[in-house]
């Protein structure tokens, strides 16, 4: 039985619950919008909101490859395009009045899948080793969320509930224990591309001091106006009364239009730039330089990131398990695809912010299960970060780590995120020894 506590927020009282150590405040509202409308903040309330239960996620299709991968990526409660909600989670013993770093959590999932409440993503560990305040974000995805034309309906609706989740965080962290002056935003995949495009806004100064992009394509972010458009007129019948149902089942064809446009189909919803809240997409690099010194950056990749996708099942696997030929072909185009979506681009995203009077650091996780197919591949920096045993039991992407191993090299990687959140700024040079590299740009 749950035994739940009352947190005072100015946006109405809120019953928040105990997790053996922790305490928890789940489900929270923080904007509302009918949809392909802008959100705009949850009205304050009088009776105690009741915050026990995740929050729902925004709807999209079935990713069996990532349930497997990951154990479970589409484990959520229920799905809801009214899903702007977030969840709160502290240490037990925080006490009235602390003020710790707030860090918030922008999940990935290519702009279509996942959810801030996914067991993969439970931010416990963090929490109660590290003694900061994790805030998790639900979001619009996919076609309720990342793409419009400006004229039927705007761009970027995901950015914009980004944005009043990060309001919300400034107005009422503070009754949860968290210090709204000491924010980091931090993601992976999508999620960190989302924050890298919140810098390039007007809207997000002041809203964090810091931010940790985990795995941002930013290899693939120039160039997307045609693909959008070409999706667009896909979507084009969608109006806000199809069914729900409808405007999931519609997702595929869409992706499947992205994907004809090389490797920026492979992530072909996201940010349109030259719609708000963004700059045109020359102008996106000058709003990052104008930022840079007031926003500190982390920001980094994995040794093997393509790996995730070159596993999945499809008629290139016959071809990579050829005896010879398969292995060498394999590793040649995951170490060029690492290399031009993520690697470069997070390298020389590091060393403009140094370049415009900013701290950057760089780092690379090389960090793998034993003998594991996927190497260090997209999204094991998850598990150096989230989750419980039970969460990475079945997944596959860690399969021949033993428990004791995998906390091995996740307990100094939480360490230095949470160092990193606190203001705590890395050496020159740090490493993890097996683990991780992290260099000032």
């Amino acid at each position: 039985m749950q035994t739940t506590v009352t947190f005072t927020p100015e946006c109405g009282p809120v019953h928040g619950w105990h997790d053996g150590e922790l305490l928890r405040a789940n489900g929270i509202p923080y904007a509302r919008a009918d949809r392909f409308a802008l959100p705009s903040p949850t009205p304050p309330w009088v009776e105690p909101l009741p915050a026990t239960e995740p929050a729902p996620a925004c709807p999209q299709p079935p990713v069996e490859f990532l349930d497997e991968v990951l154990g479970g990526f589409s484990s959520v409660s229920g799905h809801d395009e009214h899903c702007q909600r977030l969840s709160v989670t502290m240490p037990g013993d925080v006490r009235p009045g602390e003020a710790l770093p707030v860090m918030v959590w922008v999940h990935g999932g290519s702009y279509v899948f996942g959810a801030g409440d996914v067991g993969c993503m439970d931010p416990a560990p963090l929490v109660r080793e590290q003694r900061v305040v994790v805030v998790t974000v639900t979001y619009r995805l996919g076609l309720f969320g990342f793409l419009g034309d400006g004229v039927s309906r705007p761009a970027n609706l995901g950015l914009f509930d980004l944005l009043e989740a990060l309001r919300w965080v400034q107005r009422n962290i503070a009754a949860f224990g968290g210090d709204p002056g000491n924010v980091t935003a931090f993601g992976q995949s999508a999620g960190a591309d989302a924050i890298a495009h919140l810098m390039a806004t007007r809207e997000s100064r002041g809203l964090f001091r810091r931010v940790i992009l985990q795995s941002p394509p930013l290899g693939i972010r120039r160039g997307r106006a045609r693909m959008n458009a070409a999706m667009m007129r896909v979507a084009s019948s969608l109006t806000a009364q199809t069914p729900v149902a409808q405007v999931v089942r519609l997702t595929g064809p869409v992706l499947r239009v992205g994907s004809r446009f090389g490797l920026k189909g492979a992530m072909s919803f996201g940010p349109q730039a030259g719609h708000a809240p963004l700059p045109a997409e020359a102008q996106v690099e000058a709003a990052w330089d104008a930022v840079a010194p007031h926003v500190d950056v982390l920001i980094g990749y994995a040794r093997d990131e393509a790996e995730l996708f070159l596993q999945r099942p499809g008629p290139l696997r016959a071809v990579f398990d050829r005896p010879r030929v398969g292995p060498w072909l394999s590793a040649r185009i995951r170490n060029r695809t690492t290399e031009a979506v993520y690697g470069r681009a997070c390298r020389e995203f590091a060393a403009r912010h140094a370049r415009a009077g900013g701290n950057a650091w760089s780092y690379l996780i090389t960090w793998a299960a034993p003998g594991n197919p996927f190497g260090a591949a997209h999204t094991i920096d998850l598990p150096l970060l989230f989750g419980d045993e039970a969460t990475w039991r079945d997944a596959t992407l860690v399969a021949g780590a033993t428990w004791e191993e995998l906390q091995a090299a996740a307990r100094p990687v939480r360490a230095l995120w949470a160092d990193f959140a606190r203001g705590t700024t890395p050496a020159d040079s740090t490493q993890i020894p097996d683990t991780l590299t992290c260099t000032r740009a």
